[in-house]
């Protein structure tokens, strides 16, 4: 007992002699903010987990603030204006990311993936390849076949109900969702046991990060005073490539068998091009090498990631605002029976483009429930002035994404869910943010989501989808609980449960 508070009190003081001297040694134009450090938050989820503090910083002390994170000055801005200066207007001095940590280089492949690499070369090969060979138009026409598997998956688990009992919706969605990515990073229709193997592990995986926050606190001590949390960072990766590395070398194996001699196009009129397919001849230009497998297990998890988590964290809290304001649902079915006729039926991806309030409903839940209410962390790379205050060199900002959506200056009810907002008239949004930021639950700038136009395509779809296919209301006694709960992204505290009634034909 003595030894663990003799430990605590020398990281205590350790702590606290880093803040003294890092405030000596920063600029004296940083911006306003709390100068007591806060220890242990290291991971996407660390940060989002200090919203509530940063909002009360921000109403006291403006919308760009400073927070010390185990010593080091980190500053969150909240103002759509000064994000656009950043992120736009000076995007290549914004564009960097922090060195990851400890337990960061051991999931990233020491930052050889896209969400997480430096801005240069290797950055630039892996975007390219993914906007470039996967998310290109063309290629996601090629995945339309596995979108309409999917929804089937989903249809056929909704329907056993028969719309007597509730369902937990977000957990049908996430089991589709991986469905879906799995066979887009693989290339083919792996049985169900496998996918689920895939689902658990990541969400195993994203759920646990945050308990590794106390390892990125002074390495070299705790990386042995917590050994068996290190231990478990380490296991965790082996379970990861021991699950992914097998799919990727048969995969591997496909590619090469197709590739030989012989082998015609009409022999392999089933193939379709996967992530995998992409990865295996990729050489980075700055190590002049292909790469490894473990570094494609880091890409695939990035891919699987990407995909499943915050699209079936969107697609509830959108069906959850459908179930909670029947009205809007009804509105909707009626757009969706004008395009596809009296007798429903699928809603095929060309009908999405005659659909303006499916669009304004999809806009609006990301507006009103964005998946992450934090950009990841940027770097900046030299030296910059930011709303009247200095950026130092190396330093880490950070953007506060819901609360540019939530502005009450640019959203009257900013937090009422009313997709008319987006259908009634004025300027369109560019939720890409190049024209002003007004909504980015994508980010902006040279780092915003790469997937953007795929989520966008997966959210309208399926929510079309199963708004033809029932009718959704809400469980007895249930209100529909909008509130919040940060997992890996910011989900519903209380998962959606609601009636699926199958509609008449």
């Amino acid at each position: 007992m003595e030894m663990w508070f003799f430990i605590a009190v020398s990281l205590s003081i350790s702590l606290f002699l880093h803040a003294v001297f890092s405030l000596r040694r920063s600029p004296r134009r940083l911006p306003p903010g709390s100068h007591s450090a806060i220890p242990f938050v290291g991971t996407p989820q660390g940060l989002a987990g200090l919203v509530p503090h940063l909002r009360r910083l921000h109403r006291r002390l403006g919308p760009i603030v400073t927070v010390r994170i185990n010593s080091r000055p980190a500053i969150f801005v909240s103002d759509r204006s000064l994000a656009h200066q950043a992120l736009i207007q000076n995007g290549a001095v914004f564009s960097d990311r922090p060195p990851a940590l400890p337990a960061g280089k051991v999931f990233s492949s020491n930052q050889h993936n896209i969400s997480s690499a430096s801005y240069g070369p290797t950055w630039r090969i892996l975007r390219r390849n993914l906007t470039s060979e996967i998310l290109h138009p063309s290629r996601l026409r090629s995945y339309s076949h596995a979108r309409k598997w999917v929804l089937q998956i989903l249809v056929d688990r909704f329907r056993t109900s028969g719309g007597q009992e509730p369902v937990v919706v977000v957990d049908h969605l996430h089991y589709a969702m991986s469905a879906l990515v799995v066979l887009m990073c693989f290339g083919d229709k792996l049985d169900e046991k496998i996918i689920k193997q895939v689902e658990s592990a990541h969400r195993k995986l994203l759920l646990s990060v945050s308990r590794f926050n106390i390892l990125d606190v002074c390495p070299k001590i705790t990386k042995f005073l917590f050994r068996k949390r290190w231990e478990e960072v380490l296991q965790l990766r082996r379970d990861q490539e021991a699950l992914l590395l097998p799919l990727i070398r048969a995969r591997r194996k496909i590619v090469e068998e197709n590739a030989r001699p012989g082998i015609s196009d009409s022999d392999n009129k089933d193939y379709v091009v996967s992530y995998v397919d992409t990865l295996l001849d990729l050489e980075l230009p700055d190590e002049k090498r292909k790469l490894d497998e473990g570094e494609m297990v880091t890409l695939c998890s990035e891919f699987l990631n990407g995909g499943t988590d915050s699209t079936a964290t969107a697609l509830q809290w959108i069906m959850a605002n459908l179930v909670k304001y029947p009205e809007v649902q009804k509105r909707l079915h009626e757009e969706i029976k004008s395009v596809t006729g009296e007798t429903g039926g699928e809603v095929k991806e060309d009908d999405l483009q005659k659909m303006p309030y499916l669009k304004a409903v999809v806009l609006e839940g990301l507006r009103r429930h964005p998946p992450g209410h934090l950009a990841l962390p940027h770097r900046v790379t030299d030296e910059t002035d930011l709303g009247g205050y200095s950026v130092p060199k190396n330093g880490t900002i950070n953007f506060m994404i819901a609360d540019m959506g939530r502005d009450p200056e640019v959203w009257e009810d900013p937090m009422a869910f009313k997709p008319e907002r987006f259908v009634n008239g004025g300027d369109p949004i560019d939720i890409t943010g190049s024209r002003g930021i007004k909504m980015i639950p994508f980010g902006a700038g040279r780092r915003i989501c790469p997937a953007l136009n795929l989520a966008l395509l997966h959210l309208e779809y399926f929510v079309a989808n199963l708004v033809a296919a029932f009718e959704w209301r809400a469980a007895e006694n249930d209100d529909v609980d909008l509130s919040e709960k940060l997992e890996f992204t910011v989900v519903m505290k209380n998962p959606l449960k609601a009636h699926a009634v199958p509609r008449s034909l």
